[in-house]
């Protein structure tokens, strides 16, 4: 496609749409581009919002994607602080915030997602926070003081990192939990109790497999009181209980949808002029044959792409191995594939020394992986798992023996 009379709107101004912008100009796309955003900034970086932000190593100001100038250089519409308000895909229309209506030719839905709202009595009071946006984080910065009492509600991933930042920062930290162990449902029981022994070690305190049953005080929360009874008292409250995808507009204009806006391998919907990218969609994998809905920085560039090359009638780039990463403290994990609960597991290093990789082996083949500490082991990881390669269960136990030494000779 290289009639410069289309039009491409892309909705959504998070990583997935900037990039898919991006795509398109380098794919070739030499027609009208437009990017739409809801929030009144350009695209932004997200994961430093609860990691290098919180712990004051980072303004909103320095997590734009791109300068508006590159947008300028790129010939793309930006258009901020506009949300889609209803979409007509009959006539090929958005109408937007302002009661402007903007046509299409090509529509890409790189909507997102927002975080899962508590509905316990109080959770909309002003002490109670999330953190998923530039917006939540302004919020939460006037409460963000050494000294204070902090209850996360939520032991997954923000959770964790809000909470390796709050005590970087001097804040006291409760995190809580309903299943019986951190990340139940995302990581091997080694990892959790990895990361429960790290945040324990760095004075932070658990309350597992416990829920909330009460929020106290007035008009701010002073106590969170546990389903056992138990009352923890507090200055504010972060919750991070997961998020849900923006399928609004799909869902109205008769998109198909579940747990994400459906799309093929090309990232398209079931509207043939019509794609989605990011959080939004629940994509069909390649490389795993089957329906997944991912969440990470990696996999909305790697959609972004992908769409762009869809809609531009290009070679379609090959869906990689998953893979993201998370930090806290002086911690880095890197995460590959999705874990396997019957999986044999492989430790490589150790534990309690933050420095080890887990592997997950399956029919001879490393399926998932987790390293900490141990960037050059992501590496030759991230090949095992995304080539499918045969293993030696024994040498890769072994750890004397680098995993290069596991990869094709010709490529090692």
């Amino acid at each position: 496609m290289s009639d410069s009379t289309l039009h491409i709107v892309v909705v959504g101004g998070g990583q997935a749409g900037a990039d898919c912008v991006n795509a398109l100009r380098q794919q070739g796309f030499s027609g009208r581009l437009s990017l739409i955003g809801d929030e009144p900034r350009l695209p932004y970086r997200r994961p430093p919002l609860s990691k290098a932000c919180l712990l004051g190593q980072g303004t909103l100001d320095s997590l734009s994607l791109r300068p508006a100038s590159a947008y300028e250089k790129l010939d793309v519409e930006v258009r901020t602080g506009q949300s889609v308000e209803h979409l007509d895909r009959k006539a090929r229309q958005l109408q937007l915030l302002d009661g402007s209506q903007l046509g299409y030719d090509r529509l890409v839905l790189a909507t997102g997602s927002r975080a899962r709202r508590w509905t316990l009595a109080g959770g909309d009071r002003r002490n109670v926070h999330y953190l998923r946006t530039a917006e939540d984080l302004e919020r939460l910065l006037p409460d963000w003081q050494p000294g204070r009492r902090l209850v996360i509600i939520g032991g997954g991933y923000i959770g964790l990192e809000v909470a390796a930042a709050a005590r970087q920062h001097g804040l006291d930290v409760t995190v809580v939990e309903s299943q019986p162990r951190l990340l139940a449902r995302v990581a091997p029981p080694l990892l959790s109790d990895f990361y429960l022994q790290l945040h324990r070690d760095h004075g932070v305190e658990f309350a597992l497999g416990q829920g909330v049953s009460q929020l106290l005080g007035e008009p701010d929360i002073k106590a969170v009181e546990l389903s056992d009874g138990r009352r923890l008292d507090c200055d504010l409250v972060v919750v991070g209980i997961g998020s849900i995808p923006n399928t609004g507009l799909a869902t109205e204009s008769g998109l198909e949808v579940n747990d994400g806006i459906v799309v093929d391998a090309s990232m398209q919907t079931s509207d043939a002029s019509i794609w989605a990218i990011g959080d939004c969609c629940r994509h069909f994998n390649t490389f795993y044959q089957t329906s997944l809905r991912l969440e990470s920085v990696p996999a909305a560039q790697e959609q972004a792409k992908v769409a762009a090359a869809a809609i531009m009638g290009k070679p379609l780039p090959v869906h990689a191995v998953p893979w993201f990463w998370s930090e806290q403290y002086d911690v880095k994990l890197q995460m590959i594939g999705q874990p396997v609960a019957e999986a044999a597991q492989v430790l490589r290093g150790d534990p309690a020394g933050a420095d080890f990789s887990l592997c997950q082996l399956q029919d001879g083949r490393v399926v998932a992986a987790a390293t900490v500490n141990r960037a050059q082991e992501f590496v030759a990881l991230r090949r095992l798992v995304g080539e499918r390669l045969p293993v030696d269960a024994t040498v890769l136990a072994d750890p004397d023996c680098s995993l290069k030494n596991l990869l094709p000779a010709a490529v090692a």
